[in-house]
């Protein structure tokens, strides 16, 4: 309170400050102004609920928007909500727990084809920093027929981007086991004991995999360089209640992005303090600088739909869609272009 801001003054400043009459009066009446268009903007921020997947090596990147200002210059004061996979996000941000959420885009056109209220609002990491990793004795894709492929869950992307790996390798996936293991790290350590032959997990692991008796079989972005990683999700009527927010909420993001990408060491720091990853732990300067060398982080945001087109083809191929639909009902590209105008370059 404006009292409790003054309440460190001693008597003895009090009465040199007024000393001065009219001056004092007038300083203490600014500082009360100062301190009162403070609280109102404090007042005044509104707080936005964004999933995201369970941080990892890639954490000073992805949560660098709920830090050092990004969203509180423009009002919003953001909550990050992890959770372990692409349904459990997706089923929260339709049951109005969150604001939006970022994952793959493979369940939001599923979602969108039964007419769900989705909206994706722009794509920052448009390919796929994943890897099929295996068991040592597993030579080729083919070697996984009878086998055991641990995904995330029916419809998340190491369950999309392993049935779209077999189909661009002619491997019916009648001939393959698939278990649902939740995220990268339960899944990795099936592998690792022996429990699945084969996973997708983040490249993160390509620095440890040689020390588990197992290794990476072939890069996703090798294998499907169409495949998005990442694209922004929110609700029509969040857009409807919370279009100003929404565009808010973009502009932070395109410019915690562009400082996380250019501030290596302080993507690093965010990175083992969220991740709990330990100092000497190798994965997230593998992550940043594999990111950087590739240039798989686009702060722009675009909306390729051409991509989305393509993945929308590869659900068709492998039955998860029965038919092709307008894209276009799930996309919105004004907020983003609004965000665009406004971001900090």
């Amino acid at each position: 309170s404006v009292a409790e801001a003054f309440s460190s003054h001693s008597p003895a400043d009090t009465e040199v400050k007024n000393s001065n009459g009219v001056a004092g009066l007038a300083g203490f009446t600014a500082a009360c102004v100062i301190i009162a268009t403070m609280q109102s903007a404090f007042a005044t921020e509104k707080v936005w609920r964004h999933g995201i997947l369970l941080p990892k090596a890639d954490a000073g990147i992805l949560m660098m928007v709920s830090t050092q200002g990004f969203a509180e210059k423009r009002g919003l004061k953001i909550e990050l909500v992890p959770m372990k996979d692409d349904p459990l996000l997706i089923r929260a941000l339709l049951a109005g727990k969150l604001d939006s959420i970022e994952g793959g885009p493979a369940i939001a056109i599923s979602a969108g084809s039964r007419n769900a209220d989705l909206k994706i609002l722009g794509c920052h990491w448009p390919s796929l920093p994943h890897g099929v990793f295996v068991r040592n004795n597993i030579g080729s894709v083919q070697d996984l027929k009878g086998k055991t492929v641990a995904i995330a869950g029916p419809g998340g992307l190491p369950d999309v981007l392993m049935r779209a790996l077999f189909e661009k390798f002619s491997v019916p996936t009648s001939d393959i086991n698939f278990a649902s293991l939740g995220g990268d790290v339960e899944r990795f350590k099936a592998l690792t004991v022996g429990v699945v032959d084969a996973t997708v997990v983040s490249m993160e692991y390509v620095p440890v995999a040689a020390k588990s008796d197992v290794k990476l079989l072939v890069a996703a972005r090798d294998v499907l360089p169409n495949y998005l990683r990442i694209c922004i999700e929110t609700t029509g009527s969040t857009l409807n209640a919370r279009r100003n927010d929404a565009i808010a909420f973009i502009a932070a993001e395109m410019s915690a992005l562009r400082y996380a990408m250019t501030h290596r060491e302080d993507a690093m720091n965010l990175t083992r303090e969220m991740a709990h990853v330990s100092p000497n732990d190798p994965r997230p300067e593998f992550v940043f600088d594999d990111a950087v060398q590739h240039k798989s982080v686009d702060p722009d945001m675009p909306i390729p739909m051409e991509k989305l087109s393509w993945m929308q083809d590869q659900l068709i191929k492998i039955g998860t869609l029965k038919a092709p639909y307008d894209l276009a009902k799930i996309v919105d590209k004004e907020i983003r272009a609004e965000a665009l105008g406004i971001a900090d370059r």
